[in-house]
């Protein structure tokens, strides 16, 4: 019984073995290695593209956060406004 549990064991580790040197042999192709540099071009390709979200996001806020503060984003006064300002100015200074 501890012959055949110990042969059972051997050829299972044997197998794994042979199946994880075939996949290494496989990467080590020409072809196996021109998918990894494309799944790690990739992969970095989508790193950019979500480095340059994060940057737009990061300068639309911090737009919005000056325009507040400059007061950039207030209405306009009307012209009519303006110009009813400059008159009373003008005639305060008389």
């Amino acid at each position: 019984m501890r012959r055949l549990f110990w042969l059972a064991m051997g050829i299972t580790i044997g197998a794994l073995v042979v199946r994880k040197l075939g996949r290494a042999a496989e990467k080590m192709t020409p072809a196996g290695i021109g998918g990894s540099i494309a799944e790690g071009l990739r992969d970095l390709a989508e790193a950019i593209g979500d480095f340059g979200a994060d940057i737009r996001d990061a300068m639309a806020e911090r737009e919005a956060e000056l325009r507040a503060g400059t007061g950039l984003d207030a209405p306009l006064p009307a012209v009519e406004d303006a110009a009813a300002q400059r008159r009373g100015a003008h005639a305060a200074d008389s």
